[in-house]
């Protein structure tokens, strides 16, 4: 119940201000919801060349009194008696102004963005999300872990890394084959931003015993698509004497309990999201949480998708034992023939990192990727190879030199245990709880090929 006919203060940004030569409505927000509070203000008394520079954007204190809203829209209102200016936005100028913005428009005044409703929502949620991640670790034992930024390895292997260097771009010592010489560098040593930080995890897995990164990764792939950005948030996390059973379970209450922490914490949100973007969003996040996530050799996932290419149904990727999925594939296991996300394991190893765990066949690894409706994989992960012999025969069949990881192999000379671990990118999950289409829409400053304005 409200207290109402009391005095309050209320601060916030000026959405819209509307009426007429008696009485003036503005709605204002303070970020803090999706719901704006309505301000009803005696124009004679405040004066109108008082009220003139209150237009969209402009930031207010407002003192006034709490009643019944007489209007339709809300319940309550503010009688404003006293209002102060704190910043105006001159309409001429100002890029927000109350029409329909596309998203695309929104991306070039990122700096402004947060303002609207849309944004608004996405950074709530955003925060409600890491605050799930937090809380699901820390209720469970494992131990926050802080892994570098700037590294001398490529966890990935790709070769997709930013070069972090002091020394002069346009005076570069070379030596007598033109390789670059890294002496005289900061590190003394070539270094890059950090593609993973789960190499560094499992040192700490392999002593703490359940751990988990939450940290940000880049990565130099010249992808311009709605999936991929240069620099985003990763949690990674990463146990002793997890099997790849144990992995799977943990993803599966991991990604559910993000879902329900967003829709108890954050119902507004997903309803005007829902309402302005993806009417099928609640159902979706729903259809995650009810369901059991079905656990599928990757063997038998080539075997569904090729009978169905063979009843008729076409994909752009070919399929066949041995290929990388592609999300058409993910997707139509799950939203055409299972009905249910999917958890697809024991993958070719030669289409996966050098770190995962061979199975006795010789052939596949025990990878694991968890499937999603709409977006594909959503989580990567495997339980990881403890045997020294055999995790150092593969990292040479990969080409990455023992020099760079020798640390990382000292885990399996000292101690070794078996362990798992997975990775899940923080704004593919946003993407998800938000019905967002495009991943430069989850993430307040999208740094992605020749763009890194803010």
């Amino acid at each position: 119940m409200q207290a109402f006919d009391r005095m309050l203060n209320v601060k916030g940004w000026v959405r819209t201000r509307r009426g007429n030569k008696q009485v003036g409505f503005i709605a204002l927000n303070d970020g803090s919801t999706v719901h704006n509070l309505q301000i009803v203000v005696d124009i004679e008394q405040f004066g109108e060349e008082y009220l003139k520079p209150i237009t969209t954007g402009a930031c207010i204190s407002v003192d006034g009194r709490l009643v019944p809203s007489q209007g339709a829209g809300q319940t309550v209102e503010i009688r404003a008696e006293k209002i102060l200016i704190y910043g105006t936005a001159d309409p001429a100028v100002y890029p927000l102004q109350k029409k329909g913005h596309t998203l695309e428009f929104l991306r070039s005044v990122a700096h402004l963005r947060p303002r609207t409703n849309t944004f608004g929502a996405v950074f709530r949620l955003s925060h409600h999300m890491a605050m799930a991640i937090h809380t699901f670790f820390h209720e469970r034992g494992f131990f926050y872990f802080h892994t570098p930024i700037i590294t001398g390895s490529d966890c990935e292997g790709a070769g997709q890394v930013f070069q972090v260097t002091t020394m002069d771009l346009r005076d570069l010592k070379k030596d007598g084959n033109g390789s670059i010489l890294y002496g005289d560098d900061f590190f003394g040593r070539q270094t890059n931003l950090t593609v993973s930080g789960q190499l560094e995890g499992e040192l700490a897995a392999l002593a703490l015993g359940e751990i988990y990164t939450f940290g940000p990764t880049f990565r130099a792939e010249k992808s311009n698509t709605p999936r991929h950005l240069a620099e985003f948030w990763m949690i990674e996390p990463e146990m002793a004497f997890y099997e790849i059973d144990d992995n799977m379970q943990l993803a599966e209450d991991f990604i559910k309990y993000c879902l329900r922490w967003a829709l108890e914490h954050c119902a507004d949100e997903i309803r005007f999201l829902s309402e302005h973007f993806d009417s099928e969003l609640p159902e979706r996040l729903h259809f995650v949480l009810n369901r059991e996530f079905v656990r599928l050799k990757y063997t038998e996932g080539i075997r569904i998708l090729e009978d169905a290419v063979a009843k008729g149904r076409s994909f752009e990727y070919p399929i066949y034992w041995g290929a990388d999925l592609a999300a058409e594939h993910e997707r139509y296991l799950v939203e055409e023939h299972f009905k249910s996300p999917v958890i697809l394991t024991d993958y070719p190893k030669e289409i996966k990192s050098f770190y995962m765990k061979q199975n006795g066949d010789g052939k596949t690894v025990r990878a694991m990727d968890v499937l999603f409706p709409k977006i594909g994989e959503i989580i990567g992960g495997s339980q990881r190879e403890e045997d020294y012999d055999k995790l150092s025969a593969r990292a040479r069949e990969m080409n990455v030199p023992e020099k760079d990881i020798w640390w990382y192999l000292d885990t399996r000379r000292f101690g070794t245990a078996p362990h798992s671990g997975f990775g899940l990118g923080f704004e593919r999950l946003l993407l998800f709880v938000t019905g967002m289409a495009n991943i430069r829409d989850v993430i307040p400053f999208p740094r992605t090929p020749n763009s890194a304005d803010f």
